[in-house]
């Protein structure tokens, strides 16, 4: 089976009264709302892809907030790079980069907003908790993600700025 890396971001914005909205596109093929996201492209990495799919679709910039990992040694020589929140295999039908059925393997990424930077690719929405929750058209993998990551978006964002 084939399988392809893609990368999927969560962009939470906070709101004056406090309270948090994610933001979800329109995909006409899925019929649905859902994050933003799409294919790693050969010369990026999954966080690179992360950045340059909300910049085109949402036309946002954005802080990725890296997932739970354990710290990098003390003295490593390398470069780090954000860790997703999850990784995850889904099969995929027939899309615009293969022509069979095939599998993405997603790197789940989480993101603060940083303010718009052009207009967005697509229909844009922000859903606050409630309306994930009641939206009937939303995919239900991308709502149970959701749906975890406002009960801990306090605490993520509160990491981030520190």
């Amino acid at each position: 089976m084939i399988k392809e890396a893609t990368a999927t971001v969560f962009v939470f914005r906070h709101r004056e009264d406090a309270s948090w909205q994610v933001a979800m596109m329109w995909h006409p093929r899925f019929a649905g709302w859902i994050p933003p996201g799409g294919h790693v492209e050969a010369d990026e990495s999954p966080a690179e892809a992360a950045v340059r799919e909300v910049v085109e679709e949402l036309g946002s910039r954005m802080r990725l907030v890296a997932g739970p990992a354990t710290p990098l040694p003390d003295g490593f020589p390398h470069t780090p790079v954000v860790a997703p929140w999850w990784i995850v295999e889904m099969a995929a039908s027939p899309d615009s980069h293969t022509s069979e059925q095939h599998v993405h393997v997603d790197h789940v990424f989480v993101a603060l907003w940083d303010g718009d930077v052009r207009p967005p690719e697509t229909r844009v929405r922000w859903f606050d908790e409630q309306e994930l929750a009641d939206g009937t058209d939303i995919a239900e993998d991308s709502r149970l993600q959701a749906k975890e990551l406002f009960a801990r978006i306090g605490e993520v964002a509160e990491f981030a700025h520190s």
